[in-house]
């Protein structure tokens, strides 16, 4: 059973050797490791994979040859009242939807002022009032392929263009535990290394040739302490669409806060304006002129934004576009501002590169951040601290 598992992670393309095979053969016959798959696990990958890099593709090879040993889930599970609810949604036909016509930015403002005059009461249903569900572009839990999204939940279509409601967003955890290393492997590849402030390490090299020098008294020798110089300002997607990435995005904010000694990282939605915050819990009231982050750090530092850049496309290019408030400004002008402030710049998305295609926000971002968008994957990362390592 083990040779043909040594042989599975050979096909996966790991470089395991059968020295290494043998240790592990021989910690299972000294009783290094316990008789619980999760111990053999851990054995196994302690024996055979020497590389961090690696993890990811040692897991899913793992995973793929003891797929049977773990037992499935029965089929007896209640079904969430969630899934239930949103199965009684009314559901249009493709020619209906076909028929549900895009009133454009203008004419859908212009709409919605009317209906709030003329409406004086609820309604359920329907295509013309400001209600619940049917097909009205104005409303919650309805379907229309461009609307106004008044209080409630989302329905899930993500193709609101404006959200009258008020709504909170909670901070990403900068402590989580990562579940990988992976993500800290790949930032270690942005590194410029520098020793600069107190002398408070000890330069034991230092140390021996200054005790060399006088005749064997111990002369200690201290230096600053070695650090990451990098300088990176992290701009962070948060809520709406993005609540499906909340983990990984986690992931690599934690991985960021320990990685790199100058970090300074502020929130969004969708897109950028004139404003940023620091904390989502007062973002309505402690908000940070994004002018002021311009003239505050230098062009020394790296950008990089962390978004999945799918919104509606007049959040992007038009007037008073922002899904939350009357911007005065497209958001395409604060982002061009900030690529012009830092030369070094990349934006890593979280949504499947394989969509990227078909989102128009998602089109519009890539060309004005000049095609350096990247795929929150392994090997996206790299790709990212490899375009921002360039000299520009």
């Amino acid at each position: 059973m083990l040779i043909d598992f040594f042989l599975h992670l050979k096909a996966s393309r790991l470089p395991v050797s059968t020295r290494e095979f043998l240790s592990l053969l021989e910690g299972l016959r000294e009783g290094v490791c316990g008789h619980s798959l999760d111990d053999f696990y851990l054995w196994s990958r302690t024996c055979l994979i020497k590389d961090e890099a690696l993890y990811d593709r040692f897991d899913q090879a793992f995973g793929a040859y003891f797929q049977e040993v773990s037992s499935l889930p029965g089929l007896d599970v209640d079904l969430p009242e969630e899934w239930l609810r949103a199965a009684m949604k009314k559901h249009l036909s493709p020619e209906e939807q076909a028929r549900l016509e895009k009133l454009g930015w203008d004419a859908l403002m212009e709409t919605f002022r009317k209906r709030l005059e003329e409406q004086k009461g609820r309604h359920q249903g329907g295509s013309k009032w400001v209600g619940t569900g049917g097909s009205s572009p104005f409303g919650n839990n309805g379907t229309h392929p461009e609307g106004i999204r008044v209080g409630g939940e989302s329905a899930g279509n993500r193709t609101a263009v404006k959200v009258w409601d008020r709504r909170e967003y909670r901070n990403l955890d900068d402590s989580i535990e990562l579940g990988t290393r992976n993500i800290k492997v790949a930032l270690r590849r942005l590194r410029r290394f520098a020793r600069e402030g107190a002398a408070e390490e000890l330069d034991l090299d230092g140390t021996i040739a200054a005790t060399a020098r006088n005749a064997g008294w111990l002369d200690l020798m201290m230096r600053p302490e070695r650090h990451n110089a990098v300088k990176v300002l992290l701009f962070l997607d948060i809520g709406g669409s993005m609540d499906d990435h909340v983990k990984v995005c986690e992931e690599l904010f934690s991985a960021c806060r320990s990685e790199f000694k100058h970090l300074e990282y502020f929130y969004f939605h969708n897109c950028v304006y004139e404003t940023v915050w620091r904390d989502s819990t007062r973002r309505h009231t402690e908000r940070i002129p994004l002018q002021d982050v311009i003239h505050r750090f230098g062009p020394d530092y790296k950008l990089i934004f962390v978004g999945d850049a799918t919104m509606s496309p007049y959040e992007i290019v038009h007037q008073h576009g922002s899904i939350e408030h009357m911007n005065a400004e497209p958001g395409a002008t604060w982002l061009r501002r900030l690529l012009d402030a830092y030369p070094a710049a990349a934006w890593l998305n979280p949504e499947p590169e394989r969509l990227w295609d078909y989102r128009k926000s998602i089109e519009l971002i890539r060309q004005l951040v000049g095609g350096r968008m990247f795929p929150m994957t392994l090997d996206g990362l790299s790709r990212t601290m490899q375009s921002l390592s360039k000299k520009h």
